[in-house]
């Protein structure tokens, strides 16, 4: 008498197939590295709370990942994406200055009104940590309060001295950012390619020199020229008794110089600024761009080259071309 072979169900055999190749992956789920809190960030409350909820599980030691997040495949994407998010910004290693805390909570602010942070991605899975008009408001407010942003009006002054930038008697003088981007008060004499505000009630005026310049002319900034170097010189905005805005006292003059040898690890370009009447340099090492600066210009000037403030449609002679065509 013949048996009967049994068929097998292939829904089965794959089902099988893949929870082998799950429980495989397991051996090689590495659990994230545990940090201690070292210093944490000071704020009021209901900063901490939103920034607990949103920012956290990715920028802190303090991780409170859900069970999903610790199983291989998705676990090595957290991992990598909470070593990467440590070191550009660390809410367990707030050792910064005054200074440093708000220029932080400005980044911040600025990635939560654009909309890049909390990344979309994690926000598919963690519904809960997406930041909400009111969470925005109140980290607004916060970082205004830090500037100590007065509305009120003051008393009409002479404009050469609302505009007048630091001065230093000699080229010796000028101070260097810790990675080697030196000041200079050339920039004074280049022209300018653009203009801006902020919320922070500021005016801001963005000087190229002729590299940058003929790279804007000719829309030649993907990537920007060695030897561009851009400078945005930042005022507190001074309301005169007759409502004319006019530039107030000088803030700082924030430097981007392009050089793609030296500046490998910020796409090539050196940041620093350069803050108050003293011209005081940010950053304690080298390494300051890389942990701060880069990461607000990766996502929201990559289009541009890594710049902010580009004027559009500025070469007319492309323009006339495309009219002829």
């Amino acid at each position: 008498m013949e048996t009967v072979k049994k068929k097998r169900n292939p829904i089965a055999i794959v089902f099988l197939v893949v929870l082998g190749i799950f429980g495989g992956l397991q051996f090689f789920n590495q659990p994230l590295e545990g940090k201690s809190v070292t210093k944490q960030i000071e704020a009021p409350r209901e900063v901490i709370s939103i920034l607990e909820n949103s920012c956290f599980n990715c920028h802190s030691n303090q991780q409170n990942l859900s069970w999903y997040d610790k199983i291989a495949p998705i676990s090595w994407a957290v991992n990598k994406d909470v070593k990467r998010a440590r070191q550009v910004l660390n809410f367990s290693e707030w050792n910064y200055s005054a200074g440093e805390h708000q220029g932080k909570m400005y980044a911040i602010l600025n990635m939560m009104q654009s909309g890049k942070m909390p990344l979309h991605e994690y926000t598919i899975l963690h519904s809960s940590a997406k930041v909400t008009q009111k969470d925005i408001d109140i980290i607004k407010k916060y970082t205004l309060s830090l500037s100590g942003v007065d509305t009120a009006k003051k008393e009409e002054k002479n404009i050469h001295q609302n505009i007048n930038l630091p001065e230093n008697n000699t080229s010796s003088k000028f101070p260097v950012s810790p990675n080697g981007v030196k000041y200079t008060d050339d920039f004074k004499n280049w022209k300018v390619i653009s203009m801006s505000t902020l919320f922070d009630n500021s005016i801001r005026v963005i000087y190229g020199n002729d590299i940058a310049v003929k790279a804007v002319e000719t829309d030649n900034f993907h990537p920007w020229p060695d030897g561009s170097i851009v400078v945005k010189s930042v005022w507190k905005q001074e309301e005169l008794s007759n409502g004319e805005i006019r530039p107030g006292e000088f803030v700082n003059a924030q430097f981007m110089v392009k050089d793609s040898k030296k500046y490998t690890d910020t796409e090539g370009w050196g940041f620093a600024k350069f803050s108050g009447n003293e011209l005081h340099p940010t950053g304690k090492t080298a390494s300051f761009a890389k942990e701060s600066c880069i990461a607000c210009h990766r996502q929201l000037g990559e289009k541009t080259g890594y710049l902010f403030d580009v004027p559009m449609k500025v070469n007319t002679e492309r323009l006339i071309k495309n009219l002829q065509k």
